[in-house]
């Protein structure tokens, strides 16, 4: 059975390319968004954050909505609750009410709070999930957008959503920062290709994990640096390096391994 699936935010960056993929890959794809710019080949136009524009959906038949628009780290603190997380509520809750159970969504590792200064995680490597450090607004709205997510899944528990915390996206799957240009370390230090963000949203598409909400950094397993992590870390923080525990890097096969934590395998 063909696998329907709505894609907002398919005019941008990330789902330009992955509406052909999941094309491609036998899925019947409704492409969302505001324009057809760039390389989109949009189904519908319109707003998530707008129940008119929504109300264009309702005579296709949707089974997975990957939600993938909204504004981004420079926004406003009224547009960031407005668009990311009421938006984010609207379109949720009106697909929930046609019928739809199955959500992949992204997130941002904004949401940790690695888009101030001064933010030094807890942990090392940083885990997906609670908790939220973020002083930004862009941050605390992605925050609150996987808060969203788990108290949907409470109203009802064969809803499934994957949220997937997403670096900062990349073309080359080998790409290195100059660390001469980093200030936010955290946030700089955590790229993802795209081609690997497009491939993962298409998994959890293909092949769901069952009920459940569920948060999951999607940032490469290594550091993009020339130098390990530990002396990358030190070159970029200078005297706050000695705040954090780099135990982790010390281990056997972990001097490269990156400031993010993700699944094994992945």
């Amino acid at each position: 059975m063909t696998t329907r699936v709505l894609v907002t935010g398919a005019s941008g960056y990330v789902g330009s390319r992955l509406t052909p993929h999941l094309r491609a890959a036998g899925c019947s794809v409704i492409a969302f968004g505001r324009s057809r710019s760039g390389d989109a080949d949009l189904s519908r136009t319109g707003s998530f954050t707008s129940p008119i524009d929504l109300a264009l959906l309702d005579d296709l038949p949707i089974d997975v909505v990957v939600h993938l628009a909204g504004v981004t780290g420079e926004a406003t603190e009224a547009d960031a609750i407005r668009v990311n997380v009421e938006g984010t509520r609207l379109l949720l809750r009106t697909m929930i009410d046609r019928g739809v159970r199955r959500f992949v969504v992204a997130s941002s590792i904004a949401a940790a709070g690695c888009l101030t200064e001064d933010f030094l995680p807890q942990t090392l490597p940083i885990p997906a999930g609670r908790p939220c450090l973020s002083a930004n607004p862009y941050g605390f709205s992605k925050y609150l957008v996987e808060e969203l997510a788990r108290y949907f899944v409470r109203t009802d528990d064969a809803l499934e959503l994957d949220l997937y915390r997403i670096g900062v996206v990349v073309d080359e799957p080998h790409h290195q920062v100059d660390l001469s240009s980093v200030r936010l370390p955290f946030c700089q230090l955590g790229t993802v290709p795209v081609n690997t963000v497009v491939e993962r949203l298409a998994g959890a598409i293909l092949a769901p994990r069952g009920p459940g909400a569920r948060v999951e950094n999607l940032v490469s397993p290594e550091i993009p640096s020339q130098y390990p992590t530990i002396e990358t870390l030190t070159a970029v923080l200078g005297a706050r390096v000695s705040s954090l525990d780099l135990s982790a890097y010390r281990r056997p096969g972990n001097h490269r391994a990156g400031l993010w934590a993700v699944p094994e395998g992945r």
